[in-house]
């Protein structure tokens, strides 16, 4: 019997690093969504079919809507409230920081010292696998 695979949707505007970690998280067996900016995962979110993902993998600095915007429109949806979100960002600012406080959230990983491996071994474990 095959289990089925856990879903993350992947909200990062840098190709590179999307592209990284979306083979990464597929290695593992992860069905992963792609959305390249902060508007781009609502909308996603808003025509999702089927249960909503299992973890949202969410940058900070994006265009169109910030991160922060984006937690703020999950936090405030009943129907995404409750799915857990990992931060990734390379944002120092206190001033981002102080607000993702006010969210809670899986975790915060500094893409410059992003590895992919304990990346993959975060969200497995978050996720159960």
């Amino acid at each position: 019997m095959t289990r089925e695979a856990k879903r993350v949707l992947l909200v990062e505007d840098d190709r590179v690093l999307r592209r990284a970690c979306e083979a990464s998280l597929r290695h593992r067996g992860f069905h992963v969504t792609i959305a390249v900016d902060g508007q781009a995962a609502l909308d996603e979110l808003e025509g999702w079919s089927g249960p909503l993902p299992d973890l949202i993998l969410l940058d900070l600095l994006m265009p169109r809507l910030t991160g922060i915007e984006v937690l703020r429109a999950l936090r405030a949806n009943p129907r995404t409230k409750a799915v857990p979100v990992l931060v990734l960002s390379n944002s120092s600012r206190e001033q981002d920081h102080a607000q993702i406080d006010q969210f809670e959230i899986a975790g915060y990983f500094v893409k410059s010292n992003l590895s992919l491996q304990a990346l993959g071994e975060h969200v497995a474990r978050l996720l159960g696998d």
